[in-house]
């Protein structure tokens, strides 16, 4: 494995410290507990995981151990954090400007994005004016030194735009991913309509109720 080749977990992990670093810098380093919940979020994510804090806690010593992570424990905290040193630090070779980093973010997090997608999306990471400075930050990120860091896929059926993917993941990962992710989907389905079967029985529950007083009222008035 190459220094900057990641799995799924290890990518959704660094995709989160770096989007925590830019929009919420207080709050950054995370935790383990604020790391794990910002990996199974579910706004901004593609797809919405249910990581483990143990799964979370392997991913980045996997991480650590190719010092693309590092951990900060604090004096006045016993809770130990972590930062990520995959980009844009003196320990990475890795330099990206503002526009690179906010598009290798975001398809960290949310996978293959067309550039429409990725401006739209990029609102709290950079401020891109038009689609065309996304298209330039992705030729970027494809021609640089120790590249292609993103590639083009091939145009999607009825689609008008094609979709730009991230080339630090290894295709087996995403094959993986791609594979066991109806899985969840399904399951998140199966209990969504649960919930709306019990919801119409109760409603017809009180449909009938209000039926037999209406009923015990005309009597009443003789109607």
């Amino acid at each position: 494995m190459s220094y900057y080749e990641v799995n799924f977990i290890e990518m959704r992990i660094i995709g989160c410290l770096m989007e925590k670093e830019i929009t919420t810098p207080d709050q950054y380093p995370l935790s383990l507990n604020a790391l794990v919940n910002a990996c199974n979020q579910k706004s901004n994510r593609d797809p919405v995981t249910q990581l483990s804090p143990l799964e979370v806690q392997d991913g980045v010593d996997a991480l650590q151990a190719r010092g693309l992570v590092t951990e900060i424990s604090g004096s006045h905290s016993r809770v130990s954090k972590y930062q990520h040193r995959f980009c844009n630090t003196e320990f990475s070779d890795l330099q990206l400007s503002s526009a690179e980093t906010a598009v290798v973010c975001l398809l960290f997090v949310r996978g293959a994005q067309t550039p429409g997608e990725l401006r739209s999306r990029s609102g709290r990471l950079h401020g891109f004016q038009s689609r065309d400075e996304v298209e330039a930050a992705l030729q970027s990120l494809h021609s640089k030194t120790g590249g292609p860091y993103v590639c083009q896929l091939p145009r999607e059926p009825g689609k008008r735009e094609q979709r730009y993917q991230e080339c630090f993941c290894s295709e087996t990962e995403r094959a993986t991913t791609t594979w066991s992710e109806p899985s969840s989907s399904s399951s998140t389905g199966d209990e969504y309509t649960q919930q709306l079967e019990a919801r119409v029985l109760e409603l017809e529950a009180r449909v009938r109720e209000l039926s037999e007083r209406n009923q015990v009222l005309e009597n009443a008035s003789g109607l």
